[in-house]
């Protein structure tokens, strides 16, 4: 695998990747072979040449012979159109290592379901790409593969760049996450497949031709790379707006948005985004509110509300990293849930740029924290605890408990787990959002227990963490200068 990432701007490029495979080039080829003809006479000239190398190099009798079984597999494992065929290989290429191997790079009962589905073709694929000669067929194209990443990497970058700088987002936070862009023009050019693995790796799988690189899939998919780790902190928040789900039963959006209002949050305000800053900066304002009626129609019923808060966060000197918090707690439920009952429902929604493809046994400590996010502090503490045991992330697992006791009134449970989480995570600069946020809240509960010089301190450890999140940093500085008082408005429970 060819990394391209230096191709992009310096911020750019330490976000994000512009790239090519050889496996997800051996997987869609192999496509073509069996029959995969979708939008052929719109895409790059790329794929044509290459699909006339396949048709000579299948002369051969073991080529035909590996080819013959490997399109048999194919065609029994059709689905209802050549959009959804593709979607499974595509899947199953980004699980795959290089070739030729193909070695699945998580165990079986970890892949998403649809490329586990088509598992059993990584076995022909190999005899085949051996029998062809497959690796000379990439090896004469690559030069093309290269060139689309100089001809679309200002593009991707611009995009990048200009993205970044409407958010106002720190370059913190994005360690051990990846947004990976892969072009592959030997699939149809009108197919975007956008991939969501564990909330950590998210993958673009474009076809460009001429000058469509699908750049509005593109933003999507990175402003919920950039975005989607805003919900897993605002778990009691998330928990006031539950109710706004009772409004969307009936739309035509997924079924994943009417039962996780993290979710449907997130994407509300992604398009809220869209709207107020759209690629076209000359867009006319009837159609940026055509875009809110549709939003309405599906169900999205929040983007109007996040659409007139960044009317005033556009006018601000702040990130929507600390912006974002204050929208969801000021929100009013009760009003949106009447816009809601005033909507008309559409019939069918727009199919979604990204699909969320979680792993079949993803790792409890992201099941804890998912748990936690949606309001369940009971279930995220059992499997706070199995992840402890299976030693997974004894950081993040501590981190989670001591949430889950403060939410009980457990302070002093609190306390010791927040201390474990420290002592547990021997790189700070790996998590600084745990070790950090665990530094302040230890500073609020010795606040609350009259031990101001124990909470200075704690609050000074904070500020001492290279890239600290700048939430961190706020709540720390704001703890160093007075003693830390919960809301006297009410006795809920609030996130940082």
């Amino acid at each position: 695998m060819l990394v391209a990432g230096l191709s992009l701007s310096a911020a750019a490029q330490a976000k994000a990747t512009l790239d090519v495979s050889e496996t997800l080039f051996s997987a869609v080829a192999a496509m073509n072979v069996c029959g995969y003809d979708q939008e052929l006479q719109a895409s790059s000239p790329i794929r044509t040449e290459v699909r006339a190398d396949l048709v000579e190099a299948s002369k051969s009798a073991a080529a035909a012979s590996a080819a013959d079984q490997m399109c048999r597999f194919y065609r029994d494992h059709r689905q209802g159109d050549a959009a959804h065929d593709l979607a499974q290989y595509v899947s199953l290429a980004l699980n795959l290592g290089p070739p030729p191997d193909f070695a699945p790079k998580v165990k079986e009962s970890d892949l998403p379901p649809d490329s586990a589905y088509v598992l059993g073709f990584v076995p022909l694929l190999q005899s085949y790409y051996k029998a062809a000669n497959l690796h000379a067929i990439w090896l004469k194209h690559q030069p093309q593969y290269l060139a689309l990443i100089d001809e679309y990497h200002k593009p991707v970058s611009d995009m990048i760049s200009s993205t970044d700088t409407y958010l106002r987002m720190p370059m913190s936070g994005f360690a051990g996450r990846s947004f990976t862009v892969y072009l592959e023009p030997m699939s149809a050019p009108g197919q975007v497949n956008s991939r969501n693995y564990l909330q950590d790796f998210y993958y673009l799988v474009v076809s460009p031709a001429g000058n469509n690189i699908h750049i509005d899939a593109l933003r999507h998919t990175y402003l919920h790379f950039v975005l989607d780790p805003l919900i897993a902190r605002r778990a009691t928040s998330l928990e006031r707006l539950k109710p706004i789900l009772l409004s969307v039963q009936t739309a035509p959006m997924s079924e994943e948005y009417k039962n996780d209002i993290g979710l449907l949050v997130m994407e509300c305000l992604i398009r809220a985004i869209e709207a107020r800053d759209p690629l076209d900066p000359k867009l006319p304002e009837k159609d940026r509110q055509a875009m809110l009626q549709r939003d309405d129609a599906e169900g999205f019923i929040l983007t109007g509300y996040f659409y007139n808060q960044l009317r005033d966060f556009e006018k601000a000197n702040l990130g929507l990293q600390d912006a974002f918090p204050t929208w969801l707690h000021v929100m009013d439920v009760a009003h949106e849930r009447k816009h809601a009952s005033e909507v008309t429902f559409a019939k069918v929604a727009e199919p979604e740029v990204i699909q969320a493809s979680p792993r079949a046994s993803q790792k409890k400590i992201d099941l804890a924290e998912q748990a936690l996010a949606s309001g369940n502090p009971v279930e995220a503490g059992k499997l706070a605890q199995q992840s402890l045991q299976a030693k997974e992330d004894p950081a993040r697992s501590y981190f989670v408990l001591a949430k889950v006791a403060s939410f009980s009134g457990d302070m002093q449970g609190a306390l010791d787990d927040f201390q474990k989480a420290i002592e547990a995570e021997k790189d700070p600069a790996k998590d600084p959002h745990v070790v950090a946020w665990s530094h302040v809240y230890l500073g609020r509960i010795f606040d609350l227990q009259g031990e101001r010089d124990s909470a200075v301190a704690q609050y000074k450890a904070a500020l001492a963490i290279a890239n600290l999140p700048p939430d961190a940093r706020s709540a720390a500085e704001r703890g160093e200068q007075q003693p830390y008082e919960p809301p006297a408005a009410s006795h809920q429970k609030q996130d940082p």
